[in-house]
């Protein structure tokens, strides 16, 4: 019993140390926004790697996403709700929960392991020491043009995936469920709301800052040479993965 409430404790004091050390990751990050120029070739770099370079596989995924709600809301629904209406129940999942999700679960499996695998290289091998040592902070060297980069570019592949999701739920409906594309559409303006498109953009902000602060901390936090490195990767995207869906959850229950 005494074990217990050791190991316990212990767990308790580590989540309160690495949530105070997030958060000055995060301050040091925000006060970096004052160096904005002389970081602008970093910041340019960041937002092609995380918008450009991961739209197809943002695509890809929220086509297919976009699909399989489509076929599930017509299963769910289908002895409800007339078939054309398919559009509309759809259309709101896919803004206010599926596109923002997915893209933000993609980013951190892409852009997320490889920034922790990254810093965390370069933490085994004395580079942030060398850092240090020549008075550059990390936080603004190392994570900041990311941390720009995430909370820019996550919206916008969040549009690409509302789209994306969209084409492949209107194409399942019209060649699976006979409704046609019109229908589709028209049944989803017809039922839109500003708000829930909003809501899927705050919650990508939130999604790209929280996956570049927590890979930022796991690199930084890495020890034990290579196989160090690959923990952290995993670690990252569990870890970023597991807090997107939490900030999901509170991210919706203040909005809708």
């Amino acid at each position: 019993m005494k074990n217990l409430i050791l190991w316990f404790g212990d767990r308790v004091i580590f989540l309160v140390i690495s949530f105070g050390e997030m958060i000055t990751l995060t301050l040091n990050s925000l006060k970096s926004t004052l160096t904005f120029l002389r970081y602008r070739r970093k910041i340019l770099e960041a937002m092609e790697d995380f918008g450009w370079r991961a739209l197809p596989l943002v695509l890809v995924i929220s086509a297919f996403g976009g699909a399989v709600s489509a076929w599930q809301a017509a299963y769910q629904f289908g002895n409800i709700i007339p078939a054309r209406f398919i559009g509309a129940a759809t259309g709101m999942a896919i803004l206010m929960e599926m596109a923002p999700v997915l893209t933000g679960l993609a980013v951190v499996g892409r852009n997320g392991t490889a920034l922790a695998a990254e810093i965390g290289s370069m933490k085994v091998t004395e580079q942030i020491d060398a850092l240090k040592t020549m008075r550059i902070s990390p936080a603004e060297y190392l994570i900041f043009p990311r941390f720009f980069a995430a909370i820019l570019m996550l919206p916008l592949l969040t549009i690409f995936a509302d789209v994306s999701a969209m084409f492949g739920a209107a194409f399942v409906s019209w060649q699976v469920f006979d409704v046609s594309p019109y229908q589709f559409y028209y049944t989803f303006e017809e039922f839109f709301e500003w708000r829930n498109f909003i809501g899927g953009l705050v919650k990508s902000v939130m999604f790209g800052w929280t996956t570049v602060i927590i890979s930022g901390w796991v690199g930084l936090s890495t020890k034990g040479g290579a196989r160090g490195v690959g923990k952290a990767a995993t670690k990252a995207f569990v870890l970023g993965s597991a807090v997107i869906l939490i900030d999901d959850f509170f991210v919706a229950s203040l909005i809708f």
